[in-house]
Parts: structure tokens; C-alpha cells; sequence
């Protein structure tokens, strides 16, 4: 097996752009938000969107555009710099100067008009790029007993508020 930090680099182009009212990527408090995700009118016409309508949920990959390539993090720290919480890897976390500077959201969708998806719960801010977009379909939750460490649990304590 080829070690990938000697494949080649890969070019993704934006699916679309997140449109809210939201500009800055504060920690919590993402629950009733609204946003718009408006897919690019050069690369897609609405057959790409055909059917979406019919799923509650979807799930939003995007890039985190306003993390300084600096700032990213590949080792340890304290999840939101809380020194009461363990320094956990960044692989074990999913704070935003990540290697790849990537997210990925579960929001529900609202609705669905020609290219612009209404959808509620996305932490993205206004202008974030979108990656793509699937539709949630419950067979690719979780199987199995989910755990998770006590400090994870005190950190989603308000995000959705």
C-alpha cells in the first residue's frame, strides 16, 4: 500500500457556497439557524438535486476557508483550549484547523428550491464552500453502542442551543 503522503495532492472545486446570517465560526449555539446552500448554477442544473426533497436530513461537507493553513493542528491539544479536558490527538476531535481544514455537518433540510437548499443546524458561516452534499439515510448511522468520553459530551452541551 502506497503511504499518502506520497499520493499525489487532489483538486476539489466547490459544489456550492453557504448563504447565513452567521459570519463567525463561534463554538455553540447552532441549533435553530437557518441556512441557505446555494449550489453553482455553472456546474449543475436541478436534476442534481432531484428527489433530495424527499430525505428529512442531509449531510454537508464543506471546507473550513477562514482557518490560516498556520494555525492547523496534527498533534495534541485541549479541545477548545479547556485545560480541564484531556489533550486528546486531532483525529480525536472534531475542532475546525484540522489537517485538511475539512467539516462535516448533519442538518435537517428544509427545503428544496431549484439550486438553493434551505437547511437548519449547519455550523458553517455565511461563504463557507461546500464539498458536497449526501442525503442522510439512517442504514449508515451508527451500528452498534455508541461511546464517547465524558469532556465530548460537555462540549455538545450547548452547540445545537
Amino acid at each position: 500500500m502506497e503511504d499518502p503522503v506520497h499520493l499525489p495532492p487532489m483538486l476539489m472545486l466547490p459544489v456550492g457556497v453557504v448563504r447565513s446570517s452567521r459570519g463567525e465560526p463561534l463554538d455553540d449555539g447552532w441549533g435553530g439557524l437557518l441556512s441557505t446552500i446555494e449550489l453553482s448554477q455553472e456546474r449543475f442544473t436541478v436534476d442534481a438535486v432531484a428527489g433530495l426533497c424527499d430525505f428529512s436530513h442531509v449531510e454537508v461537507i464543506y471546507f473550513f476557508h477562514l482557518v490560516p493553513p498556520e494555525t492547523i493542528e496534527s498533534g495534541t491539544r485541549h479541545p477548545r483550549g479547556r485545560t480541564d479536558w484531556p489533550r486528546v490527538g486531532i483525529f480525536a476531535q472534531r475542532g475546525k484547523a484540522r489537517p485538511n481544514r475539512m467539516g462535516v455537518s448533519r442538518c435537517r433540510l428544509i427545503a428544496v428550491d431549484g439550486l438553493r437548499l434551505t437547511v437548519e443546524g449547519l455550523d458553517a458561516v455565511d461563504g463557507t464552500p461546500v464539498l458536497d452534499i449526501k442525503p442522510y439515510m439512517a442504514e449508515f448511522g451508527p451500528r452498534g453502542e455508541v461511546r464517547q468520553p465524558t469532556w465530548s459530551c460537555e462540549i455538545m452541551q450547548h452547540y445545537y442551543e
